[in-house]
């Protein structure tokens, strides 16, 4: 079988810098146990899987931070890539926590932003998703100010008043679905202030996905169902590309009749995706002989 290796794929440098600093932590004597992720570090199990079983770090997942700290009553606390809130960072430190910041640059730059526009005033409308860990920690930054919405009918139930209002972004959003959203937005706040924030590794990844899949016949995506961006990379694939896509966690959720009548196959991953799980996926697939492949589908 023939593979589009799909570049950049797999890990950004935030996911990069947030596994390094946790093993760091766990590996450094001098931090106190036990060690706590408040959240997943990133959204892909095999990654939490491995900082438990080979650093004995502790991942607690859920909706609120605020409330995932009443679990932990000594000890260190990492925070997330994700990011977290203000109350939360301080909730931690009166609990006499050691605290250790594990966010991602880019969404510390939309914390950062959110806090400045709503010193100026700025009622702020932010294009995220719901449930996921980084809406939450940044509309934490001004609590009655950040408006969450995904789509036109969330944006038509706003009632902002009559002040300057300002949108940003959940970094890892598909960003055609962002600009879309964003126009229709601009209709109904002629004079809003945009400020796009989904970063460049997410975009990179999406742009790459669109366009080098346009020769495949179908997209397998590397990562976890819950990883926002991984989710992304199969609706631009199939929205953008026209091409079909499928998620998968790892080389064994791939079914072969998928394969029937294929002859290229494109692989890319998400941005919280171990490489060695994307590069078992390629192996698979490239000692796949197509012919063998349509006789095993039409058994299946």
């Amino acid at each position: 079988m023939e593979v589009i290796k799909i570049t950049p794929r797999g890990y950004c440098y935030g996911v990069v810098d947030a596994i390094q600093m946790a093993k760091q932590v766990a590996q450094e004597p001098a931090y106190p146990r036990p060690i706590h992720i408040l959240g997943l570090i990133v959204h892909n199990r095999h990654v939490v899987e491995s900082l438990e079983k080979e650093y004995g770090i502790i991942s607690l997942d859920g909706p609120d931070r605020l409330s995932l700290l009443d679990q932990i009553t000594e000890g260190t606390v990492i925070f997330t890539a994700h990011g977290v809130s203000p109350a939360v960072k301080a909730k931690a430190k009166e609990k006499g926590l050691v605290c250790i910041d594990a966010t991602c640059p880019d969404v510390t730059r939309t914390h950062e932003l959110i806090r400045d526009l709503a010193g100026k005033g700025y009622q702020i409308i932010y294009i995220g998703k719901r449930g996921h860990p980084e809406p939450e920690g940044a509309m934490g930054e001004a609590p009655g100010r950040v408006h969450l919405v995904e789509n036109e009918e969330d944006v038509d139930r706003l009632q902002l008043g009559d002040g300057p209002v300002a949108v940003t972004t959940q970094t890892t959003l598909s960003q055609w679905d962002t600009e879309e959203l964003i126009e229709y937005i601009r209709s109904r706040y002629p004079n809003v202030l945009v400020y796009n924030e989904i970063c460049f590794a997410t975009q990179a990844r999406q742009e790459a996905a669109v366009t080098q899949a346009k020769d495949a016949d179908l997209v397998l995506v590397v990562g976890d169902v819950r990883s926002n961006n991984s989710n992304r990379l199969v609706q631009v694939v199939r929205e953008r590309a026209g091409r079909p896509a499928y998620l998968i966690d790892s080389v064994n959720e791939i079914d072969l009749r998928w394969l029937k009548g294929a002859r290229r196959v494109a692989v890319t991953s998400g941005s919280s995706t171990p490489t060695h799980l994307t590069r078992e996926v390629i192996e698979f697939l490239e000692a796949l002989d197509p012919d063998q492949v349509d006789l095993m589908a039409a058994k299946a």
